[in-house]
């Protein structure tokens, strides 16, 4: 019987912290564990997620939840993002932990990448008790099953944007244009790319690393083959995609 090489199998580091990027991007949801202000025990809730140009994890919450008063006296916390989804044994699934202090985000980035994952906030994101929140990422702990068990810095699980400071600027402008004029393009990447059903996808951000696309409660990350740091390069990379989405089905 052929021997199995074991190091063989077990994922790099690189790879890990992809996957653990990808989890962050695609999440909708997590769970947010603080430190109770009243008894000092952990405190975990579920909360909705979006992530800023850099993938740190960007949460809306009020001043009347409890986990938003354990951080305002405490900011260390930690978000759970579990993608086990359905499997019957989910402890074989995928799941990233990520640690840091909470912070309030600046408005006008954190609101816009999350009200276009989370359109049905735009009711209440306005109300005077509720605010946008950043989690500063110090670290984080993947695991993707058994054997996949690897801890992350910072700099595995966020992407360097400071040379894309253009590219951030334009973000707004490049995604509206794209979900306005190019909504079958956007499709093309979801389907022929990503493996999504038909449908009115949309796209919600745009990074140096990727888009990152939603659709009625699904969402799909899809990746550049290098780095942008512009819109000119962004333009050219989605026309590559979209031209390759089309090959794919051909």
């Amino acid at each position: 019987m052929a021997q199995v090489n074991k190091a063989a199998e077990k994922p790099s580091k690189f790879e890990i912290a992809a996957n653990a990027r990808s989890l962050m991007r695609r999440a909708l949801k997590g769970s947010l564990a603080t430190v109770d202000a009243a008894s000092g025990y952990p405190y975990a809730s579920l909360i909705t997620l979006a992530t800023d140009p850099e993938g740190a994890p960007v949460f809306l919450i009020s001043t009347l939840a409890r986990h938003t008063a354990n951080l305002l006296k405490d900011t260390r916390a930690s978000i759970l993002v579990d993608a086990t989804g359905a499997l019957a044994d989910p402890l074989q699934g995928a799941r990233v932990t990520i640690s840091g202090r909470a912070e309030k985000a600046a408005e006008d980035g954190a609101r816009r990448r999350f009200l276009a994952r989370h359109p049905e906030a735009d009711f209440y994101a306005d109300f005077p008790d509720f605010s946008f929140w950043r989690l500063k990422v110090e670290g984080a702990h993947y695991i993707g099953g058994f054997g996949r068990i690897f801890d992350l810095d910072p700099e595995d699980l966020l992407v360097p944007i400071a040379a894309a400071a253009v590219l951030v600027e334009g973000e707004s402008d490049i995604v509206g244009h794209m979900n306005e004029d190019h909504a079958d393009a956007i499709s093309l990447y979801a389907t022929a790319l990503a493996g999504g059903a038909p449908g009115a996808w949309r796209m919600t951000g745009i990074d140096p690393e990727g888009c990152d696309i939603v659709l009625d409660g699904e969402t799909s990350r899809i990746l550049f083959a290098k780095s942008v740091t512009s819109p000119g390069e962004a333009r050219n990379e989605l026309v590559r995609l979209a031209n390759e989405a089309r090959a794919r089905l051909a």
